[in-house]
């Protein structure tokens, strides 16, 4: 029983290892990914406060960022550059030399930035109930029967690992995306693991263990 509970800490270790070391050592991993605020009045006229109908900010964990603005004509302005955050203060420096600092207010899905409130998009369609159809390696002891893996769209997971006894363990938490790598932070860790989508069904693997899961998505009935 100790040898299948421990594969949670094994086989949600899924990356190559200089990735993993970034990821999941990176200060603010909430903060990556998309962001989008949408104007809430899409149809009124533009004026000096209400130049824009939606904004998008992406964070990746190189410290770049880029801002696209939506101005309510059609045309489309765009920003990259470098950013710096402390507990309370986000740095935009953007590639023509000008800062910009804001405070803010970040949980797993939800940004506050200058009194906009921008939500965190899942880029990919990995919401849903995904379960084992092949879980294989060397790591995975015989007694592991099911693994299952709640996506939330507001990159909130559980994950349950089940025994062939009716043994099982639980954890729950937050995750976030970057490229092909899924990132699940839990009470006591994070796990990186990286991920290939294909209709219903994700495949994560492990090239350091030579490790393999195939999950497929539950069907709404």
């Amino acid at each position: 029983m100790k040898k299948w509970i421990c594969l949670f800490t094994v086989f949600f270790s899924l990356s190559m290892p200089a990735k993993a070391s970034d990821l999941t050592q990176f200060d603010f991993p909430l903060l990556l990914g998309d962001w989008y605020w949408f104007s809430p009045d899409q149809q009124e006229a533009e004026g000096v406060d209400n130049q824009y109908k939606a904004i998008n900010i992406s964070f990746n964990s190189d410290y770049r960022f880029n801002v696209k603005l939506l101005k309510r004509d059609g045309t489309v302005e765009e920003a990259n550059g470098f950013y710096d955050l402390d507990e309370s203060t986000l740095v935009l420096n953007d590639d023509q030399g000008e800062a910009q600092h804001h405070e803010y207010k970040l949980n797993h899905n939800q940004l506050m930035l200058r009194g906009a409130r921008f939500t965190k998009i899942l880029p990919n369609n990995l919401s849903g109930a995904w379960y084992s159809d092949v879980i294989q390696g060397h790591d995975v002891d015989d007694d592991v029967a099911e693994l299952a893996l709640m996506l939330r769209p507001d990159f909130l997971f559980s994950v349950r690992i089940s025994g062939t006894e009716g043994q099982t363990v639980t954890h729950r938490g937050v995750y976030f995306l970057e490229d092909d790598h899924l990132v699940l932070i839990y009470r006591g860790g994070q796990q990186d693991s990286q991920f290939e989508l294909d209709a219903d069904t994700l495949t994560l693997t492990n090239n350091q263990f030579g490790m393999e899961a195939v999950l497929k998505r539950q069907q709404t009935p």
